[in-house]
């Protein structure tokens, strides 16, 4: 019964932290903020700013975990208050602007089996344009609808549809110069 108590003691971890107990919310910073930095991460290219705003969306976290209603998961329940902490703050800082383009077409993309690190992959992406990369970001990694995906950014379907179908474009062009390059044929 090792998954029932370890429910039940994240369940009194929250209600404990919803009570403002400091070492409550410690702990649940502790075990989440590796794992959230990552998520702001993707969304924002500066290190230290990424950092910023996972704390800003822990205190989000915080103020609203009287609102946890333990249907879902807690870890998911987070992630997505980073990803619209992120996306409040591109759209602040940056003022994205999507591009309507009903007239894009859908390629089949190959899986790349590469030697490329993580830290390249996380390069390639940061070089993407913001409306890009939210939109690769939230479909591919996160697992949205476009859907959900044009509901959250304030999009149209086909526009989220477009803007994954580019950075796609974008991403792959880049992968094959990055090839070419280490091949020495560029």
């Amino acid at each position: 019964m090792k998954v029932i108590n370890l429910h039940q003691e994240e369940r009194e971890l929250i209600e404990l932290a919803v009570e403002n107990n400091r070492h409550a919310q410690q702990k649940i910073y502790s075990k989440y903020s590796g794992k959230m930095l990552s998520v702001c991460r993707q969304y924002i290219k500066d290190l230290h700013q990424a950092e910023d705003i996972m704390i800003t969306a822990f205190m989000k976290v915080f103020t609203n975990l009287k609102n946890f209603e333990h249907k879902g998961n807690f870890e998911g329940w987070i992630r997505r208050i980073m990803i619209n902490e992120c996306i409040s703050y591109i759209r602040v800082q940056k003022k994205v602007k999507f591009i309507e383009d009903e007239n894009y077409f859908e390629e089949t993309h190959n899986n790349i089996e590469s030697k490329f690190s993580v830290e390249d992959i996380q390069f390639l992406i940061d070089s993407l344009p913001d409306g890009y990369k939210m939109v690769f970001n939230l479909y591919c990694v996160e697992g949205f609808k476009h859907q959900e995906i044009a509901a959250m950014l304030g999009i149209s379907e086909g526009t989220s549809k477009s803007q994954l179908s580019h950075a796609r474009k974008m991403l792959q062009d880049n992968i094959n110069k990055l090839k070419n390059y280490d091949n020495g044929t560029e």
